[in-house]
């Protein structure tokens, strides 16, 4: 079996890094400064216990890759690039390979449905920031990242069993899944705040306006039928754990934001609630105004964390006046 880590970020990263300590064959596909300095020096992992250089190949794009029918492809790059990275996939002649969605958000599984029979959905909870070209700091412990693991829609198999005993051998906890979609509308709950740290700081987890996202989320999923579950968090196996020397960014969204990539994926976390809304005819004026204050962000290049609280819910109630 051989891991290929189509994204080389914080979670790709941090995961291609870790199997390939433990000894697993694996492949990145990176970009930029990061496909550079993997190649150069390879990729240092930092964790609340270990500090390590990870060595092994990484190319620019897929297609400088020979493909084998035993490759397990995960996509970790964000929701908004995955459909291109799909489609040069498929001009590559993957058909029958594993392809994992280790995404927040539940758009991507559904995207590579389209193209790929053997589509597996991950909820991930592993708190890992990538701010600096070939470096990943892992956040947390004693497991350095929980991932729940089935077929999508549904279902479980072989493959997912050997890809969480893979990731257990790394250091990692992973666990099969038979429905693995209501833990990935969980999470997505719980990433509906991540344009509010990325505006304004961690405290923005906790305002007015990030319950109020989650309660709108909550009556959209029900009102769609929805189930969702919690039953992937294990913070009996993972907590947060400062890494010695480092100060954690943040979000995703907010570590985007400083690394000035030009795009923010809130429109594939709280625009699955304003999509769903919609449909449903549940109102969601939260979760819209949180899109476009992900838009604004990235568009005027907003400093990460520069907003108030008290300044976003102004806004808010503006706009709601308009």
């Amino acid at each position: 079996m051989r891991f290929v880590f189509f994204g080389v970020g914080a979670i790709g990263g941090g995961m291609a890094a870790r199997l390939a300590l433990s000894g697993h064959d694996v492949i990145g596909i990176a970009r930029g400064a990061q496909l550079d300095a993997i190649r150069e020096s390879g990729l240092r992992v930092r964790t609340p216990e270990s500090d390590d250089i990870a060595r092994f190949p990484c190319v620019g794009s897929p297609d400088e890759i020979s493909f084998r029918t035993d490759d397990v492809i995960f996509l970790t790059m964000k929701t908004q690039d995955t459909k291109s990275a799909l489609e040069s996939l498929e001009k590559c002649g993957i058909r029958q390979q594993p392809v994992v969605c280790a995404q927040n958000g539940i758009e991507n599984e559904r995207l590579a449905l389209r193209l790929f029979e053997n589509v597996y959905g991950a909820v991930v909870m592993m708190p890992a920031d990538y701010i600096k070209p070939g470096e990943v700091v892992i956040n947390c412990g004693p497991k350095l990242g929980v991932f729940n693991i089935g077929r999508y829609p549904e279902g479980s198999d072989s493959m997912a069993e050997a890809i969480c005993r893979a990731l257990d051998a790394a250091g990692f906890a992973g666990f099969p899944e038979a429905d693995v979609m209501p833990g990935k509308y969980g999470k997505l709950l719980m990433n509906l705040s991540n344009v509010l740290d990325a505006a304004a700081g961690d405290a923005a987890r906790k305002s007015q306006l990030a319950e109020a996202a989650r309660e709108e989320a909550e009556a959209v999923l029900k009102a769609a039928g929805i189930s969702v579950t919690k039953g992937f968090r294990h913070d009996d196996l993972m907590q947060i754990t400062p890494v010695p020397g480092i100060q954690r960014t943040g979000s995703s969204s907010q570590q985007s934001l400083v690394r000035k990539s030009g795009s923010i994926e809130t429109n594939y976390l709280n625009g699955e609630i304003v999509l769903l809304g919609r449909l449903h005819g549940v109102p969601v004026p939260v979760n819209a105004f949180l899109c476009d204050l992900g838009r604004r962000l990235v568009a005027e290049g907003v400093e990460p964390g520069s907003l108030s609280v008290e300044q976003l819910q102004r806004d808010f109630e503006k706009a709601g006046k308009a």
